[in-house]
Parts: structure tokens; C-alpha cells; sequence
């Protein structure tokens, strides 16, 4: 059962369970910058034009072919 919750998914992507949430959670951390960008945009358009979406396409291209 704990091999199943904690390993099974990091080693489809060839990552200990370290390895797997170190990388998780900088990814949470860029999505919140991304989630901040795009909230001040929303109120003053002139800032962040492309902040959210050019972290949201640099995290798309780095997880790409991470999996077997």
C-alpha cells in the first residue's frame, strides 16, 4: 500500500519520492507565481502581459516526455 501511494508514481517518470517532490513542489511554486501575475494582470492589464502564460509554456515544455 505505501509503495503504491508514495512510489509507484515518481518511478514512471525514472524520480526517487525525494526527487519527485522537490520537482512537484518548485512546480507548485512557479503555478503560484503564475496564479499572482495573472491576478494582478487582471486588475491592472498593463502589468504581466505575459508572465502567467510564459511560465505556464515553460512548464508544459518541462514536463513533457518525463514519463517511460
Amino acid at each position: 500500500m505505501l509503495t503504491r501511494v508514495f512510489l509507484d508514481h515518481p518511478r514512471t517518470v525514472d524520480e526517487s519520492y525525494l526527487e519527485h517532490a522537490v520537482f512537484a513542489g518548485r512546480f507548485s511554486a512557479r503555478l503560484f507565481v503564475a496564479a499572482f501575475a495573472a491576478a494582478i494582470h487582471a486588475v491592472i492589464p498593463c502589468l504581466f502581459e505575459k508572465t502567467a502564460s510564459r511560465i505556464t509554456a515553460e512548464l508544459y515544455h518541462r514536463t513533457q516526455n518525463r514519463s517511460r
